[in-house]
Formats: structure tokens, sequence, C-alpha cells
């Protein structure tokens, strides 16, 4: 398979709005080819690709990445979504997307990191003890003497 060239899914979805009002405007298809040949500064071969990857782009625009025009060596089985159009194979390419992951909640500080601490109470101040409990910590209780 070689690749002849390729169309970016702005600049196809820029010409299918621009065909749509050359389209609304009554345009002829020669004029309307002339047209976005002149809009986006295509002439010959390249404009013909252009053309039958509109085609191919207006058929399911969404998360369409890009076009790309191939030429198939003798032998080779056409891609998938891939669409003949006389010797030459225009194969739309699209976005991957994932669904999102729901956000973790934070267990503990540090974002996000789960407490590790010996098994004691989260502090209740990030930068250290309060007075308060250094004065608590400092307070030991009174051993029994032995009688």
């Amino acid at each position: 398979m070689k690749a002849v060239t390729e169309f970016a899914s702005f600049t196809l979805n820029k010409a299918l709005a621009a065909k749509a009002t050359m389209l609304a405007a009554g345009k002829t298809p020669e004029e309307i080819q002339a047209g976005l040949g002149e809009s986006f500064k295509l002439e010959g071969e390249k404009l013909t690709y252009f053309v039958n990857a509109l085609e191919i782009a207006s058929q399911n625009t969404q998360n369409l990445k890009r076009v790309l025009v191939v030429r198939l060596n003798e032998g080779e089985a056409a891609p998938a979504k891939a669409t003949q159009v006389e010797e030459l194979h225009y194969v739309p390419e699209f976005l991957i997307l994932t669904a999102p992951k729901p956000a973790a909640k934070p267990d503990g500080k540090f974002g996000g990191r789960p407490n590790r601490g010996g098994g004691s109470a989260p502090k209740s101040s990030p930068w250290g003890m309060s007075p308060e409990e250094k004065a608590m910590k400092n307070k030991k209780p009174a051993a029994a003497k032995p009688s």
C-alpha cells in the first residue's frame, strides 16, 4: 500500500461547510469544485482527490481524524473501511476515544495517597502539632508508687 496523500479533518470540515454554502447558493458541481480549488489552493489531481475525500468524510464526520488516499500494490487487500474510487482507495481514520475513569476520592493527604501511618489518627494540622497538643503529649501520667 502506498500513500498518495492525506487530508486532515479540520480541512475537510471547513470544505464541507464551504460546499454546503455553495450548494445553498445554487452552484453547479463544476462551480463547487472550482470554488473549492480556489479556496484551498488545490488543482489537478490533488483537487480531484480532495473532492472524493470530501464525499467520504461527509458520510461520517464525528471523530474523523483524516482521510488517507492510497494506491494498493498488486495482490494487496483493501483496508476494512476503504472506499474505492477509480484506482485509488480512500481510507477514513477515526479517533479512538476512551471513557473517562471516575475520579478517585483522596483517602489521605498528599494528593490521594492512602494514609500509611501506624494506625494513628490523622493530624489536625498539616504544619505539625498545636501548642495544646504538644502540652498534652508532654504530660505523662503519674506512675503508681509501690507500697
